[in-house]
């Protein structure tokens, strides 16, 4: 596993997000969520807690691109101010733990390759809308910030 960025005070629980809540605060449909999402990344990006991945950051241009709108250079801009977040580089290890995670919790592969970036980078928390809450996967709770 390869993990760039930031470095992390052994004191600051590690938060790993979904580009579901990532692509919230680029979503003018939803104005709650924007602002839930945009409070909670403003709050993990001061705190230098947060952890995405290479298939977040993937995601969200593409949702936000196709399914809000935003112009893709815009979205780019976005994009490189995810760089505050410690960014887990999937490769082929991660992918072979997420096809056991699939395997043995009955979730799909994209959703699990999301648990697996988040136990590689001893993420405690995974903030997502794609997984039941409270569950505990690879060592990783899951909860939902916008429930």
């Amino acid at each position: 596993m390869a993990v760039v960025g930031r470095g992390k005070s052994c004191m600051t629980a590690k938060v790993f997000l979904d580009a579901n809540i990532l692509v919230y605060a680029q979503d003018i449909a939803s104005p709650d969520k924007q602002k839930r999402s945009r409070e909670l990344i403003a709050r993990l990006s001061g705190s230098g807690s947060g952890v995405i991945s290479t298939q977040v950051m993937q995601e969200f241009f593409v949702v936000a691109t196709r399914k809000l709108g935003v112009p893709p250079l815009a979205a780019k801009a976005v994009l490189k101010t995810f760089s505050v977040f410690e960014t887990v580089v999937v490769g082929p290890a991660l992918i072979r733990e997420a096809i056991d995670c699939s395997i043995l919790n009955g979730i799909s592969f994209w959703d699990s390759l999301i648990v697996a970036a988040a136990a590689s980078a001893g993420c405690n928390v995974l903030y997502t809308e794609d997984l039941n809450a409270s569950q505990i996967i690879m060592g990783v709770k899951v909860q939902n910030p916008m429930a």
